[in-house]
């Protein structure tokens, strides 16, 4: 009796495959690596008045809020008047919240409806796999970071004092908070603990980094702590990029949140290859 040909049998779930941290130049899969940028890219332009829109006009009641309530005091902070210290900081917020909203979404949605087999499935090692989910959340944060600085130009002089660190210190909080998300999504089991994430860990931290106040008027203690919150830095430096304006060493800002990244990037790099939490 002849044997029934049923056909190739269906692929079976994979995790991305393993070799090194991008692959070797040779076999770095590049058109998959740009198909997963452009989809997660494409993916929060579809709803931008979601993801884009909605967050300037969000910073741009804030400032009018405190425009209304200090800006009118000629109340100062650091020899500048209020609305221009806080501006930068009000720019850092947008960028770091949308870019932990892009990673974060993206993964957590894909694991609620068990699609996230169309991340395991294409032939991505585990960095490509990261990268390409993490940038898509960096360029979130850059389309929405200079989105509101151009509104906020309306009002606020935001010339660039530094426009080198500018960009690095976006591009530094962008990566940052693009891991976050994509840590915190691994992690989260459904999305009230996404939520837990957000509310009591990353809103808290942005809030309390020096965004409206400068920390030279801390208590020793407080000082000490809000050194110690890498938020503090990322602002610090934009801030420092736009008005010369610094609490802290730029250098010092820079080394720390390059080795905060390395270190959330290699730790997000382990758990991808070992699949925590990936599989439907």
């Amino acid at each position: 009796m002849n044997d029934v040909d049923t056909g190739p049998a269906p692929p079976a779930l994979r995790l991305p495959r393993d070799d090194t941290t991008f692959g070797t130049l040779g076999d770095l899969n590049l058109v998959g690596l740009w198909t997963l940028y452009c989809k997660e890219v494409w993916r929060f332009l579809k709803v931008i008045t979601q993801t884009v829109l909605a967050p300037v006009v969000t910073t741009l009641i804030f400032l009018a809020v405190f425009t209304l309530a200090l800006g009118r005091s000629g109340r100062s902070v650091a020899d500048m008047p209020f609305l221009e210290f806080i501006a930068p900081g009000l720019v850092t917020m947008a960028i770091v919240q949308n870019a932990f909203a892009n990673t974060s979404s993206s993964i957590m949605i894909a694991k609620i409806q068990g699609n996230i087999v169309d991340y395991l499935m294409p032939p991505l090692s585990p960095g490509e796999l990261l990268f390409g989910i993490v940038a898509g959340g960096v360029t979130r944060g850059f389309v929405v970071g200079g989105v509101v600085w151009a509104s906020m130009a309306f009002f606020v002089d935001m010339t660039p004092h530094a426009p080198l660190l500018v960009f690095y210190f976006v591009l530094m909080a962008s990566l940052m908070l693009s891991i976050l998300g994509f840590l915190g999504a691994l992690w989260a089991e459904k999305f009230d603990q996404m939520a837990a994430v957000t509310n009591f860990v990353i809103t808290p931290l942005s809030f309390l980094s020096g965004t409206f106040y400068s920390i030279e008027a801390l208590p020793g203690a407080f000082h000490a702590v809000a050194l110690a919150n890498p938020f503090f830095y990322m602002i610090d430096g934009v801030r420092y990029g736009f008005t010369g304006h610094t609490d802290a060493s730029v250098v010092a800002g820079a080394l720390v949140l390059a080795l905060v990244n390395a270190a959330l990037w290699f730790f997000a790099l382990r758990l991808v290859r070992l699949g925590y939490r990936l599989k439907p």
